[in-house]
């Protein structure tokens, strides 16, 4: 059949084929309108987390930050990609049930199933600026000009997501604290060690000058423990960052790999103290057997001294950083109740409904046309 027999099939027909176009097009403008359950959804948009100054240094290694970020003094609380995950979670879907007593709404007994509805009906998208748009679509029950409120839907729908942002931030809260628990704990039992090491160095440098009478040494060599104890405290700062990390990263980690070779430079560096070198005012070897016990001893103390003082600041920005309770997310907009529908959007699926039925007709039209046409050509062969 070609296309000439098919337009004119269509245009014999084409009174019944439009009646009953505009006839399903009146059934589905009621069904869309009276019958069809109405969704509804409000858009919230998160701000993506920024870079900031950040007050736990040795906690963000336990999240896997870069160890750039962390030389840097800078590392961010998060990434989109991340938060995204947080709001897929079966922990904020839950917190949200349990605020807006979800599981009467989706008609089940059990929180966690209530989650996975609610989960089914959550929207997120992320653009390539990192803000985030979340909505969750809440439905009336059919009929819903009799049976449902539209007003208290649009309301929950807003409350909804506004409610997400809060379950993210909270958790995000929680794991920062969590993250600071740790390394404080960790920096906890290192301060401990230090100070009695600490406490012995000094013991036996006042033992060692009473016995030996000996008080100070000369500027050039007091330069060289200077700068020895700085080093050293790097290197046992680098060590502390390291068993924080490793515990929880697997062998080829970046931030890993980068600690240890900035660990292995500044022990060979430190090892230039030890021998006789053009790099450094006095090398240690150069010292007298006297003079070089005591430089021994000094140095001890000025190390422990500067490793202590390191700790103790690290472990009060833990301690405070665990104790912070203050927004992690930052909202661009909040939702609020929407004006209109999202779904069935009426003309719009009339109209694509109303092209499909056409098309439908006019095919059976086709087709029975052509079944006429076959069962002429049989009977005139027999005749």
């Amino acid at each position: 059949m070609t296309l000439h027999d098919i337009i004119h099939v269509i245009i014999i027909n084409w009174k019944t084929i439009i009646k009953l176009t505009i006839g399903a097009a009146i059934v589905m403008i009621v069904f869309f309108f009276f019958i069809s359950p109405i969704t509804y959804n409000a858009p919230v948009t998160i701000l993506p987390p920024e870079e900031t100054d950040q007050m736990s240094g040795l906690g963000s290694l336990l999240s896997g930050g870069e160890m750039t970020d962390f030389l840097t003094g800078k590392m961010s609380s998060g990434n989109s990609q991340l938060f995204i995950e947080i709001l897929k979670s079966r922990t904020a879907a839950e917190y949200v049930v349990k605020k807006h007593n979800l599981m009467e709404y989706f008609d089940q007994e059990n929180i966690h199933e209530a989650a996975k509805y609610l989960q089914k009906e959550l929207n997120i998208d992320l653009n390539k600026e990192g803000i985030i748009t979340l909505s969750v679509n809440i439905s009336t029950s059919a009929i819903p000009l009799v049976f449902s409120n539209k007003d208290s839907m649009k309301n929950l729908s807003a409350d909804i997501s506004n409610s997400y942002v809060e379950a993210l931030d909270k958790i995000n809260r929680e794991k920062v604290s969590y993250r600071a628990k740790r390394a404080r704990e960790y920096i906890e039992q290192q301060i401990i060690q230090t100070k009695n090491e600490l406490d012995t160095a000094e013991t036996r440098l006042m033992e060692f000058q009473k016995k030996n009478k000996t008080i100070s040494l000369p500027e050039q060599l007091n330069s060289s423990i200077e700068s020895a104890a700085k080093l050293k405290a790097e290197i046992v700062n680098t060590e502390i960052e390291i068993g924080l990390l490793e515990p929880n990263s697997s062998v080829d980690n970046r931030t890993l790999l980068a600690l240890r070779k900035k660990l292995a430079a500044l022990q060979e560096e430190y090892r230039k103290f030890d021998i006789e070198s053009d790099d450094y005012v006095v090398a240690f070897s150069n010292v007298p057997e006297l003079g070089m016990e005591l430089a021994k001893l000094l140095r001890t103390v000025k190390i422990k001294n500067e490793v202590y003082l390191l700790l103790q600041q690290q472990y009060y920005r833990e301690k405070i950083q665990e104790n912070r309770d203050v927004p992690t997310t930052d909202i661009l907009d909040e939702a609020i109740p929407p004006r209109k529908q999202s779904s069935p959007r009426i003309i719009y699926s009339t109209v694509v409904g109303s092209i499909f039925v056409f098309f439908l007709v006019s095919l059976f039209f086709v087709i029975k046309e052509k079944k006429i046409s076959i069962f002429n050509v049989k009977q005139n062969r027999e005749i």
